[in-house]
């Protein structure tokens, strides 16, 4: 996997500093069908990428967020699932909060995953069984995250907004955060002890984040705390709970509260 995980890097990066350019120059914005937003940007990172992965591994199937699913990829032991840019919202409003996240998933499992902030510099990389992996460019244009109080949950804004989180409060920092990707890139690498979202999400989203949590002892699951597994027909996900390897009772209780919660059926408490 380490010929996998080169190529993959090479071409992360490329694409990242395409991001930046047309940052910086300027890039067209489009609403989708579902009214979220995606940029010239998007578009442009996650041809690079389909271009140097198809090409080195042409047998691979592919998933991702701006290309259109034709479902050969079930046919597929190994897929590569892609996010060119998770956060695009921030993206648009010149926040460093958006990631390029890649994993290939063999079986259904992740077994290589990438997330890289551009903006900040820091590549997050894994292969199962052989840990974590953070670097950073020293000449990336904006600081990387810097958490200022812990233990520190990184959640969904408009669930954090709705008051879905107010359990956590007294036990828990909530701040909210523009990319789940990059969440669960700085949980698995220390950075924060949780990532939370309670509804919606996509395999893209979380993939290769899933992958890097793992790697670094911590664990991940749906919000009901279900095992996720990838390359499903319906790419869909209900929501993402990330615990990191240092949190502590009583906070991760009642984590583990809000999940049963979700679980249940129940609506998590205010």
């Amino acid at each position: 996997m380490d010929h996998e995980l080169s190529i993959l890097s090479e071409a992360m990066r490329r694409a990242g500093r395409e991001a930046l350019r047309l940052a910086n120059t300027g890039f067209d914005t489009y609403t989708k069908p579902d009214q979220s937003p995606v940029t010239s940007a998007d578009l442009a990172v996650n041809q690079i990428l389909r271009d140097h992965l198809s090409a080195a591994f042409p047998e691979d199937g592919w998933l991702s967020e701006e290309t259109e699913d034709d479902h050969h990829r079930l046919t597929r032991s190994r897929v590569w699932i892609v996010d060119p840019i998770d956060g695009t919202r921030s993206f648009v409003r010149g926040l460093p909060e958006f990631c390029l996240s890649v994993a290939l998933v063999e079986h259904g499992i992740p077994a290589i995953a990438a997330i890289f902030n551009p903006a900040t510099g820091e590549f997050f990389s894994a292969i199962r069984g052989q840990g974590i992996r953070v670097e950073r460019q020293a000449e990336a244009g904006q600081a990387p995250f810097t958490p200022i109080e812990r233990p520190l949950a990184l959640v969904n804004s408009w669930e954090l907004r709705i008051g879905r989180f107010q359990t956590l409060k007294s036990h828990l920092h909530c701040r909210p955060i523009g990319s789940i990707a990059y969440a669960l890139a700085l949980v698995a690498a220390g950075q924060a002890d949780a990532a939370v979202t309670l509804e919606g999400g996509n395999e893209w989203d979380i993939a290769a984040g899933v992958l890097l949590i793992e790697e670094s002892g911590g664990r991940a699951t749906t919000a009901a705390g279900h095992p996720i597994t990838f390359n499903r027909a319906d790419p869909r996900v209900k929501g993402t709970l990330a615990i990191g390897t240092d949190l502590t009772s009583p906070a991760r209780s009642h984590l583990v509260q809000l999940s049963a919660a979700q679980r249940d059926g129940r609506a998590p408490l205010s």
